[in-house]
């Protein structure tokens, strides 16, 4: 489930959606495949960027940060604003403004112009997930809605798994705007489709417009001190962390005082479901940073083209299309906890792993590191959804979902920053050489580090009974 999805259909005549269910069903699958591969795309461009446009390092993450920033940030609310004024209204015009914005990067020659767009992609992005998501949730009930939403987690995960091998072959053949401008095609081809899904009115409740901009305008502040504060000074960045600070803090105050808040503050005191929203948060903030920048590492580095280095990436994401499953069985037939915490094992293990990477890797020496890590996100992918979920009341399931995935994104964004941000201090702003091989170790040790420690609070937070856990209706 993502954030905005919300049950309650009584603002939407379900014989209507029932008979155009199919469509929203394709619609929104072709739409979701396209979102990772934008992210995954950037990632094995970078190289191209930087020396293509002239820019330095610092400016080249900003393509991937502009897009996962603005993608997190805005997804928050664009939920409340798809139940507000109508869920194919939002979606058509963030699949819009999706296509428009991969659509011109054909023609960017200046990196100011690319981070334009990329932004707008972001937003677009959240949009289309938001009110993709939404429809769904209204055009299916019962197993049909779990089958559907289980389809939108495969092809999620197949985006992921083979994004960057895709991305490869579009840089090597085309060049690295083609990778941004694939994604954009088949957004063309969703908004034809669109023509035909079923109008879903909106409730016409009030959006929480102000809880939107504090919670978007903190996460943006806190992603600009962690990729420029370094750069710059120190005071700098402390002056960003205080800003990005008090910005949370008054979201905090201002949630907690609305009667329909955006997010519900008071789900963080459910200790299990702060566990396994944390769980899930540690998965993407390790695999989607190294999808980021293994890329750079394996071209500039271990010296081979985008294409070859998209198909080594695949031993890091084809387990998180493949296990899933696996990891739905063994939830079923262990402890739950047993099960992240052994995942989360997995995955630390394996970044661990890559402090032996260097510039004579070969698919054999990566591919028992790779493996690991992926294998560790497959096996909670979508479980550790549902666990999170099955620790609140049903009748805050939605609400749940929203803040279960307001973690995972934020801080997945953040992760990608703070590693960033780390490679270009500790390479001078040049991910080649041999600074880039010491610079990826100190990486996976600190990534390393910090899934330990977030082990150690998982067993702490889910060592009480389940039924001193719940929140409280």
């Amino acid at each position: 489930m993502l954030p905005g999805v919300h049950l309650d259909t009584s603002d939407v005549s379900l014989k209507t959606v029932s008979s155009g269910s199919t469509i929203v069903l394709v619609t929104v699958l072709l739409s979701t495949l396209t979102f990772p591969l934008a992210l995954t795309g950037a990632s094995v461009a970078l190289p191209d960027i930087q020396n293509d446009l002239d820019v330095d390092l610092t400016s080249a993450q900003w393509v991937v940060n502009s897009y996962n920033a603005c993608f997190a940030a805005f997804l928050v609310s664009a939920g409340s604003i798809a139940d507000a004024i109508g869920r194919r209204r939002v979606y058509t015009f963030g699949v819009g403004l999706f296509f428009v914005s991969g659509a011109l990067c054909l023609l960017a020659q200046d990196i100011t112009v690319l981070l334009a767009l990329r932004t707008l992609g972001g937003i677009g992005a959240a949009a289309a997930v938001a009110g993709g998501s939404s429809m769904l949730a209204l055009a299916f009930e019962g197993p049909a809605r779990a089958r559907a939403f289980g389809l939108l987690g495969t092809v999620l995960g197949a985006g992921t798994a083979f994004g960057p091998a895709v991305a490869g072959m579009l840089v090597e053949n085309l060049g690295w705007r083609f990778a941004f401008a694939g994604p954009a095609v088949v957004a063309g081809l969703v908004l034809v489709l669109v023509t035909k899904v079923p109008v879903m009115r909106g409730n016409g409740q009030p959006v929480d417009w102000l809880g939107g901009a504090l919670f978007t305008a903190a996460l943006l502040t806190l992603i600009g001190g962690v990729v420029e504060g370094p750069s710059r000074s120190v005071p700098v960045f402390l002056g960003f962390m205080a800003v990005a600070a008090a910005l949370f803090g008054v979201f905090v105050m201002v949630e907690r005082r609305r009667a329909e808040p955006l997010v519900d503050i008071a789900l963080l005191a459910n200790r299990r479901f702060v566990a396994y929203a944390l769980a899930a948060a540690t998965f993407m903030s390790v695999l989607v940073p190294l999808l980021v920048y293994l890329p750079s590492y394996l071209i500039n580095v271990v010296d081979l083209g985008p294409g070859a280095s998209g198909l080594w990436m695949l031993f890091l994401t084809v387990p998180t299309l493949l296990l899933p499953t696996v990891g739905a069985e063994l939830v079923n037939r262990l402890p739950h906890r047993v099960v992240v915490v052994g995942a989360l094992l997995l995955l630390g293990v394996g970044v661990l792993g890559f402090t032996t990477l260097g510039p004579d890797a070969t698919p054999w020496t990566v591919m028992l590191p790779f493996l690991l890590v992926g294998t560790g996100v497959g096996l909670t992918s979508g479980m550790i959804d549902g666990l999170g979920l099955s620790v609140v009341p049903p009748e805050r399931a939605g609400t749940a979902a929203g803040v279960f995935n307001a973690t995972r994104l934020s801080l997945e964004t953040v992760s990608i920053a703070v590693v960033g941000a780390a490679l270009a201090i500790f390479t001078g702003g040049v991910l080649g050489g041999p600074a880039f091989t010491e610079a990826l170790h100190g990486v996976a040790v600190a990534l390393a580090g910090f899934v330990l420690s977030v082990i150690v609070a998982v067993l702490a937070l889910t060592r009480t009974p389940r039924s001193r856990d719940r929140v409280e209706q």
